[in-house]
């Protein structure tokens, strides 16, 4: 009995001597990992609303030039519908006109207009971004997944002038 109580008292005494000894705080990692950093390049255009409901869905759509080369797509719109999944399809041709898909990109949330798994959809293609101003295209918003009214859409590329870029 003596001996387990001198036991506990030496492994009592023992925890608290290690924890109470100064932890080492490592130094912060400062440099942006592979493909990390700040993105500059970009241009925009706008998102018209099309619904012939009256929903008003509008927004923008942001092409982003990343670090390695490979263009990242940002779509941000108002008021989108609560609850929906809207899809977002860039199609060949001007708007209203073209139906052949280009590019299928992530779903828009209708809880926060923005793209429903990532912020950015990325397109591996390194040479996107350089020919976006001659891509013969526009994008489309449609009000859900089995619902192919849409809801949104705009011209982009040789189609319309960017409303911003750098």
């Amino acid at each position: 009995m003596k001996h387990t109580s001198i036991k506990i008292i030496s492994l009592l005494f023992l925890v608290f001597f290690t924890a109470s000894c100064e932890q080492e705080m490592p130094e912060a990692a400062l440099e942006a990992a592979e493909g990390g950093g700040t993105l500059r390049n970009y241009t925009a255009y706008t998102i018209d609303a099309a619904d012939p409901s009256g929903s008003n869905v509008y927004g923008r759509v942001v092409f982003w030039k990343g670090t390695l080369n490979r263009t990242l797509v940002q779509v941000s719109l108002y008021n989108t519908i609560e609850g929906q999944q809207h899809p977002a399809l860039i199609l060949e041709g001007a708007s209203g006109v073209g139906t052949t898909t280009l590019l299928t990109l992530d779903t828009v949330s209708g809880d926060t207009g923005e793209l429903n798994d990532n912020k950015f959809y990325v397109i591996s293609d390194t040479s996107f971004y350089d020919g976006l101003l001659d891509l013969d295209a526009h994008i489309n918003i449609y009000l859900s997944e089995t619902d192919n009214t849409v809801v949104a859409s705009g011209n982009i590329g040789a189609n319309a002038d960017p409303v911003e870029s750098n």
